[in-house]
């Protein structure tokens, strides 16, 4: 079967380079997802980041309760991280995750990472519905090039009902559905997905 890497949760596991989404109901969801998911990372010597709504860092650190050595568990608020006026674009954030793995995965500083990203309907209002599915496509070139695996993380109470939905599932080849991780039937290649949608 190959390497599988642990997500903390539910016995589930993954190959190395997954990116894949989780679809949860408020923020005890949330963090059931996400507390599991960061402290196995911590715990197996894995860089590892959370780009999370809320109202602080500080906040959200203590409603995880994931405790690391510095430097190894970065928490970042996703209304600053996603943020337009800070310049996201595709071209931006792909040359950003590509500076992030030589820095973090290349350079050898750390054997693995993991990270997730929260998106909320007002980043994704300020952002734009068709550059932030593009660039959920993109990630999919990037993330099997490095030992790393990325969850990214939809409200339901936010996103079940728009059209947005359908492009987050055409662009995760696997998706968090309870306690089981199933590749998507729904999922489309990058290059298909952007001749699809120019």
């Amino acid at each position: 079967m190959g390497m599988q890497v642990d997500l903390g949760f539910s016995g589930l596991s993954v190959p190395p380079g997954t990116h894949f989404c989780a679809f949860f109901r408020g923020k005890d969801e949330r963090n059931a997802i996400v507390a599991p998911f960061l402290r196995e990372g911590v715990q197996s010597g894995a860089k590892c980041v959370g780009i999370l709504d809320g109202p602080s860092e500080a906040a959200i650190a203590a409603e995880l309760g994931v405790e690391a050595d510095p430097g190894q568990l970065d928490l970042r608020l996703s209304s600053d991280f996603y943020n337009p006026d800070a310049g996201f674009t595709r071209p931006e954030m792909v040359t950003y995750w590509e500076a992030e793995a030589a820095g973090t995965l290349v350079s050898g500083a750390w054997p693995f990472a993991r990270y997730t990203g929260e998106m909320t309907t007002a980043v994704n209002q300020a952002i734009g519905a068709e550059e932030w599915v593009g660039y959920e496509s993109d990630v999919n070139r990037f993330a099997p090039k490095y030992p790393q695996i990325l969850l990214c993380l939809y409200d339901l109470l936010d996103f079940s009902t728009s059209q947005l939905f359908v492009d987050i599932l055409k662009t995760h080849p696997m998706v968090l559905m309870g306690d089981t991780v199933l590749e998507n039937m729904y999922f489309v290649e990058p290059d298909e997905f952007d001749r699809t949608h120019v």
